[in-house]
This record gives C-alpha cells, sequence and structure tokens, in this order.
C-alpha cells in the first residue's frame, strides 16, 4: 500500500445504512484499542494542561464527532472530583449513533448530546475546550482546513485534535495487534483504512500555516498519534 498520500476508501462505520448493533459491538472494539494503546490518555492530560493554563470555576468541553460517548464519560469520570464544574458536549451527525451515547450516558448528567452536522455548525454555547478525537481522518483535503479553522473560532481556551499517523509501520503493528485484541471485523478492517487516511506531521504543519492568530503544538504520541493543540493568541 502507498502512504505517500491519504487514501480515499469509505470507512465501514460511514455506512448510513449500517445498523445500530453492528456500531455498538465495533465501538467496544474502538474503545478497548484506545484504552489499551493509551489514545485515552493523550487527550486528558491534554484538557488537564489547558485547565492547568486557564484556573476558572466551570468549563465546557465540546466534543466533536462523539461516536458512542465513550470519551465524553472518560473525561467525567477523570475530573469528577475536581474542584470545578465540567459541562460535556457531545456532537455528532447520525441518531442512530447519538441513541447508543444517550444510553450509555445515563448516569452521567454532565453529559448532554446534539445532533449537528460539524461542516455546517455555526456556533455553540460557552465552547471553551473543544475536542476531535479519531474524526478529522473521517473528512478530505478540501474540508479539513474549513473543519478545524471553525473549531478554531469556536473554542475560546483551545482546541485539541488527536488523530491518527499514517504510515506502513502503524498500519503493520495495528495488523498484528488487531488479530488478539479487536473482536468485530468491522473495526479490524476500519481501523486499517483509518491509518490510510491519517496524516503526515508535515502536512498537520502545513495546514496549521493556514490559519492564523493561533499558537499551535502539534506532537508524536504513543501509539502512531499525532497531538495537535491550538490556542488563541490574545491581542494586547
Amino acid at each position: 500500500m502507498d502512504f505517500s498520500s491519504r487514501s480515499k476508501v469509505e470507512e465501514y462505520m460511514d455506512d448510513p445504512n449500517l445498523d445500530q448493533e453492528s456500531f455498538r459491538r465495533a465501538y467496544l472494539d474502538i474503545n478497548r484499542c484506545n484504552v489499551l494503546l493509551g489514545g485515552m490518555s493523550i487527550t486528558l492530560n491534554a484538557i488537564r494542561a489547558l485547565i492547568k493554563k486557564h484556573p476558572r470555576e466551570s468549563y465546557t468541553i465540546y466534543d466533536m464527532g462523539c461516536g458512542d460517548g465513550f470519551m465524553l464519560r472518560k473525561i467525567a469520570k477523570e475530573l469528577e472530583n475536581e474542584s470545578f464544574h465540567v459541562h460535556l458536549v457531545g456532537i455528532d451527525m447520525r441518531d442512530d449513533i447519538l441513541s447508543i451515547a444517550r444510553e450509555a450516558s445515563r448516569k452521567f448528567p454532565r453529559i448532554a448530546y446534539r445532533k449537528a452536522d460539524i461542516l455546517a455548525l455555526k456556533q455553540v454555547q460557552d465552547c471553551d475546550i473543544l475536542l476531535c478525537t479519531l474524526t478529522m481522518h473521517h473528512f478530505e483535503e478540501e474540508n479539513i482546513v474549513e473543519f478545524v479553522k471553525k473549531f478554531s473560532e469556536l473554542a475560546k481556551l483551545g482546541t485539541i485534535i488527536n488523530d491518527l499517523e499514517r504510515s506502513k509501520l502503524s498500519y503493520i503493528l495495528f495488523k498484528l495487534f488487531s488479530i488478539f485484541f479487536i473482536r468485530t471485523s468491522i473495526a479490524k478492517e476500519d481501523g486499517l483504512i483509518s491509518i490510510s487516511k491519517g496524516f503526515l506531521k508535515s502536512e498537520l504543519k502545513h495546514m496549521a500555516n493556514n490559519l492564523e492568530n493561533l499558537q499551535h503544538t502539534i506532537k508524536w504520541k504513543w501509539a502512531f498519534r499525532y497531538l495537535w493543540v491550538m490556542e488563541p493568541i490574545k491581542s494586547n
């Protein structure tokens, strides 16, 4: 496979006709994978860093492309004993996925969900921190800069993007990992497709250069992830 450019192959979970039970089972695999490989902790640590930099009594955190809400539930558990209040909002455009998220989040009163098309989203209420975890690679090149620019306009304190590195090594290692730790064929196939649709650091830096009035930090993280944090540059 050629990893010099991003693949345009559609993921199975992007199929509008995929049934809800297949989604549910695939998300169980994806969530297990993210926990085992440390993907969740990358986002959680970045959230804590922004909170430490901007202390206040409450924060509203949006998760764009929230899927089944697993990331939001992890955040709720992680921050439940802190002195500050956190309000969490998940955005997705599919009713069937939001139904799974709401059902799984019944015991989390701090979490709300909203149906919306990310690219068509005009505004959100009081967004302090905006998250985008394993969502950006679903978009085509022509939409990604618009997609990220919209995020930067919505988030008051910062935007945290956690997405995949595109490389032959990560592709091979995921293939081996999936033999032992992933049960559904959808998650196995989509994991490989996702890697082929991931990013090189040079591509992320090029996008960052097209976004003004922002401070960008782009770092490689294990396992084969990039953490891109964007913070508004305050005018004096």
